[in-house]
């Protein structure tokens, strides 16, 4: 006797099968496209000076690493020479211009500059410091310095135009407060004439003149820009994330950071008594130091992003305590530190405030969260690892010097170039949120 089968397996028998599940497909990534670049200031400066930082970075750890295993490189100038010039005018001059264009019309209540005004600035500072990194394959002399000369002299015109557009956006501008614009324009003209004069120097082969203008600029120009910019924006941003803390910014200290950065530029060209120059980046080093904690410091842990932009800072107090340790030490009679505080600056100061300041407004202006990711923020501790190796190579044992020098080249590089790659995609690509720009 057959049985009935229970109703759910009857309606199931004649039901036709369900069909299988279709995969959602993750949105296509859009194209990278170069035009993109010229849709907005910071992302064709960025990218420029980006792609610029990463083949300085490498070419300089492979040349480190080549001195230990004993492999001869072209050397119609010194690595050293090539190192402080592209340096200092390589790649910095491109992101400052990618944040002057971005930010400083807002300063100025001016609207956003037409991309054509940039483009040619900002192609011929490409293209001199590609023709200055050309020196580092050529090994006759003259060749090489002649081809940095050209570089330079293109990165002193490119970067020159940019200084005269910003300095008619200032002419121009209706606002009250022009102070922070003003301090920019005034240190960027002087840097382009530096720059200019390190051509000169290169030209006629009096390489100690051209490392002696690259101190001063990193000085003069590039620190007084950077304290202009971080005398601005830190008390801002700090006062915008956390709770409680006001944007204090009295314009005595940003006239005493520029006196400071000023006066360290100064002596380079004309030196002063050793004991007063250690006094005086002494209480350099304690106030800036106490101001980081005025401005928050300790609250700023909490936020990735805006700790990356304090941790910057603090570095300019730490590169000022070793600079009075350093010429203390030769006031009596003692060896100094060496390079250590310069690259406490340069790399510690200059180098994070850059890598935090690149962070925030590449993730702000493609339309992303203004957080920072577990791979961007373990990668900015490692650029710090960089820093401190680089600093302990100076106070080492000299057998140790060499390998260190070369491990701190190779571990900024490897900071870096994944860093940089991430952002260069970007660049090229639309905002996340749809928007123009």
């Amino acid at each position: 006797m057959s049985r009935t089968l229970p109703l759910h397996l009857r309606t199931a028998a004649v039901l036709p099968a369900a069909p299988a599940a279709i995969p959602v497909s993750a949105p296509a990534t859009p194209a990278w496209r170069p035009g993109r670049l010229l849709s907005a200031p910071h992302r064709l400066a960025f990218a420029a000076g980006t792609a610029v930082m990463l083949l300085v970075a490498l070419w300089w750890a492979s040349a480190l690493v080549a001195r230990i295993a004993g492999i001869a490189t072209p050397a119609g100038l010194p690595a050293s020479t090539l190192h402080a010039l592209l340096m200092g005018f390589g790649f910095m001059p491109l992101f400052i211009t990618g944040f002057l264009f971005t930010a400083g019309p807002r300063w100025l209540g001016m609207p956003p500059p037409a991309m054509r005004h940039l483009r040619g600035p900002v192609q011929a500072q490409t293209a001199g410091a590609l023709v200055l990194g050309l020196a580092s394959l050529a090994h006759d002399p003259a060749l090489a310095r002649l081809l940095a000369a050209v570089g330079l002299a293109a990165m002193a015109a490119g970067w020159g135009r940019g200084v005269l557009h910003f300095g008619r956006l200032l002419l121009l501008s209706t606002v009250s407060d022009k102070l922070h614009a003003s301090v920019v324009v005034v240190a960027g003209a002087f840097g382009a004439v530096l720059m200019a004069m390190a051509a000169g120097s290169v030209a006629v082969g009096d390489l100690g003149a051209a490392h002696e203008t690259v101190r001063v600029a990193l000085w003069a120009f590039v620190g007084v820009t950077y304290a202009a910019v971080a005398h601005r924006m830190i008390p801002f941003f700090s006062a915008a994330a956390v709770p409680g803390l006001d944007a204090w910014r009295p314009q005595g200290l940003l006239a005493s950071f520029v006196l400071v950065l000023g006066f360290e530029g100064f002596v380079v060209w004309t030196p002063v008594p050793l004991a007063l120059q250690a006094g005086v980046e002494a209480v350099a080093a304690l106030g800036w130091t106490l101001l980081a904690l005025r401005w928050g410091l300790l609250h700023s842990l909490k936020n990735r992003l805006l700790a990356m932009l304090h941790l910057g800072f603090v570095w300019l107090g730490v590169a000022m305590g070793l600079a009075a340790v350093s010429h203390g030490l030769q006031a009596a009679g003692q060896p100094g530190l060496g390079l250590a505080p310069l690259h406490a600056y340069t790399m510690g100061f200059l180098g994070s405030t850059l890598v935090a300041m690149v962070t925030r407004v590449s993730a702000g202006h493609s339309g992303r969260a203004l957080a920072v990711d577990t791979r961007a923020w373990l990668l900015f501790w490692v650029l710090q690892a960089a820093v401190i190796e680089r600093i302990i190579s100076d106070i080492a044992p000299p057998d140790l010097t060499s390998p260190l020098l070369a491990g701190a080249a190779v571990t900024w590089a490897a900071a870096l170039l994944p860093w940089g790659l991430r952002h260069l995609g970007w660049y090229g690509r639309p905002r996340v949120d749809g928007r123009p720009g």
